[in-house]
């Protein structure tokens, strides 16, 4: 049996402060004291749990999932996919993985989203998924919209789709976004913008892959999840990673 490596170490600088002036909201949600560590408990480390038979069939097809019979969601069709690893780049398989997203409009079927553009019919905005034996993850959804957010006068968040990705229990959750390659609003973000190290928002983009989309169909993103170490995956709640 060969030995174990090393952990690469986690590299600290690539986390926003948590008081970031460009992001508005982060002015009253900081905290002011220093923060408490709470080591984790034997129920937040084994359960509850979830089973295979949680997950359906349709669940990780967005553009049907929430559709009436026979119809579809509106929208550039895309499949996005990629891998869950550790920091060796060894498959994480059974994982759940969570996807949320805006509709082709930049709309959320949420009630609190009073955007302009109209909701979709056909278009819930969620789906979820298992990694299979070797790591992966596939979605096949639209590519959601920008929108406007009141940050500022003129702010607009990229197009991207939130990630949650799931332990061996509920407890254990990591989260985080994928941004899409090639939009220009991801230099404007506050909260892009708010990652100090270039190499970590890069690390937020899912990349055009070609090889992977379906010929006059769908386009394909490719957006790989690292859990730790120095080529880890940024997450918003949680520093230390998985």
């Amino acid at each position: 049996m060969s030995a174990l490596k090393p952990l690469k170490p986690r590299d600290r600088d690539w986390h926003p402060p948590a008081d970031t002036p460009d992001y508005k909201t982060t002015r009253a949600r900081a905290p002011r004291q220093p923060l408490v560590y709470l080591p984790q408990t034997a129920s937040d480390l084994s359960g509850p749990t979830f089973g295979h038979d949680d997950i359906l069939p349709g669940d990780s097809d967005l553009l049907t999932n929430y559709a009436a019979p026979g119809s579809s969601a509106i929208g550039q069709r895309i499949l996005l996919h990629g891998h869950v690893l550790d920091e060796d780049a060894r498959p994480i398989p059974d994982t759940l993985v969570e996807i949320w997203q805006a509709n082709a409009g930049g709309r959320y079927r949420h009630k609190n989203d009073s955007y302009l553009a109209p909701l979709d019919d056909n278009f819930g905005g969620c789906g979820r998924a298992l990694t299979d034996g070797t790591g992966a993850y596939r979605f096949q959804t639209i590519l959601p919209a920008p929108y406007p957010w009141p940050n500022g006068p003129n702010s607009w968040r990229p197009a991207h789709i939130h990630f949650s990705v799931f332990g061996t229990a509920f407890a254990q959750r990591l989260i985080t976004q994928c941004y899409f390659e090639g939009d220009p609003l991801i230099v404007h973000c506050p909260i892009a913008k708010a990652i100090p190290s270039a190499a970590a928002i890069d690390r937020l983009v899912a990349r055009l892959d070609l090889e992977a989309a379906t010929p006059f169909d769908m386009l394909a993103y490719r957006f790989d999840i690292v859990l730790r170490g120095r080529e880890a995956t940024l997450f918003e709640n949680r520093k230390e990673g998985m």
